[in-house]
C-alpha cells in the first residue's frame, strides 16, 4: 500500500469529518490522556493495520500503539484487535473515521477469504474489479489481497480491457486489437471479453493476451478452453455467486473476477472503547 497515498486519503477524511473542530471532544483538555481499544463483534478477517497507525498518528502527538492482530489474520468476536494510547480529544476525533475504513476493509477481506475457501482450487484464483468505492480503491484493493484474493487492473491506465462496447464501436475484436496496439505500448497487456465461441477465436487470432469469458457457464468455459493457447491468460466473469463458486473449480479458468467483494460487502463489525489513564 501506498503510505503517500494513504497519509493524503486519510488528511482529506479527517477535514471532511472534523471540519474546523471536533466539538464534542472540546469538552476535554488536552493532558487528558486516554486508551482507545478496538474490540471485534463478529468472527472475519482483519484488515487496516497501516490505516490504524496512519490515522491517529495524524492527530495524535504522543502515541503508542500496540497491534494485536496483523492484516489478512482471522479473528473472533470478542477478541482485541489494537489498543492506542493518546489524548482522550484526539482519539475521539479519529476514531469513526479509522473505524469506518477498517471494518469495511476487513468486511473485504472476510468475504474474500470465504470466496477463496468455497473455491478451494490450487490454479483458479479469485481476483477483484472496478467495482470499488470512489476514494478507496486502493484501500479496497489492498483487502482483497489480504483476503487471499489477487488483483484485477488498477484503473483504466494499466490494462486494455475491450468490452463489448469497445467492440461495438470499433467494428469486430481484431480492428478493437489493431487499435489497441498502435495507441499503446509493448508492456500494456490486452484483454478481451467474449461471449461466443466465434469471439474468443477471434481473439485468439488477434493475439489477446487475456480472454474474460463473460456470463459463460462452467461447462461451456471447460470446453472452449480446449481451444485457447496456454500462452493465452483466461478469466471468467458475470453473474458468479458464493452459491456456484465451487461448480467453476474444475474449468481450468485462471481467474475469477467477483465484483461483490468490493461493491456490495458488508463490514465487519467492530467497536472502540476507551478508558481513561
Amino acid at each position: 500500500m501506498n503510505k503517500l497515498k494513504l497519509r493524503q486519503l486519510l488528511e482529506q477524511f479527517f477535514i471532511e469529518d472534523i471540519g474546523e473542530r471536533d466539538v464534542s471532544s472540546s469538552i476535554f483538555n488536552g493532558d487528558q490522556i486516554g486508551r482507545l481499544a478496538l474490540i471485534a463483534k463478529a468472527d472475519g478477517v482483519f484488515c487496516g493495520e497501516e490505516v490504524i497507525r496512519t490515522g491517529f498518528s495524524l492527530l495524535v502527538g504522543e502515541l503508542e500503539i500496540e497491534m494485536k492482530v496483523q492484516d489478512g489474520e482471522r479473528v473472533e468476536k470478542g477478541q482485541s484487535l489494537a489498543v492506542i494510547s493518546g489524548t482522550v480529544a484526539d482519539l475521539l476525533q479519529g476514531e469513526r473515521v479509522i473505524l469506518n475504513l477498517v471494518q469495511r476493509m476487513s468486511g473485504i477481506a472476510t468475504k474474500t477469504k470465504e470466496a477463496v475457501s468455497l473455491l478451494n482450487s490450487d490454479h483458479t484464483k479469485i481476483c477483484d474489479t472496478r467495482k470499488t468505492t470512489p476514494g478507496l480503491r486502493m484501500l479496497e484493493k489492498y483487502a482483497v489481497r489480504c483476503g487471499g484474493g489477487v488483483n484485477h487492473r488498477i484503473g483504466l491506465y494499466d490494462v486494455v480491457m475491450l468490452k463489448d462496447n469497445h467492440i461495438a464501436f470499433a467494428g469486430s475484436i481484431t480492428k478493437a486489437m489493431e487499435a489497441a496496439r498502435r495507441n499503446v505500448g509493448h508492456m500494456v497487456k490486452v484483454e478481451v471479453e467474449v461471449e461466443t465461441k466465434a469471439q474468443m477465436r477471434e481473439a485468439i487470432e488477434a493475439k489477446a493476451d487475456v480472454i474474460m469469458f463473460d456470463n459463460r457457464t462452467p461447462e461451456e468455459i471447460k470446453a472452449w478452453l480446449e481451444e485457447v493457447p496456454e500462452n493465452i491468460v483466461t478469466e471468467a466473469s458475470g453473474g458468479i455467486t458464493l452459491t456456484d463458486l465451487a461448480s467453476y473449480r474444475e474449468t481450468g479458468v485462471d481467474y475469477i473476477s467477483l465484483g461483490f467483494l468490493t461493491h456490495s460487502v458488508s463490514a465487519l463489525d467492530i467497536s472502540a472503547k476507551v478508558t481513561l489513564e
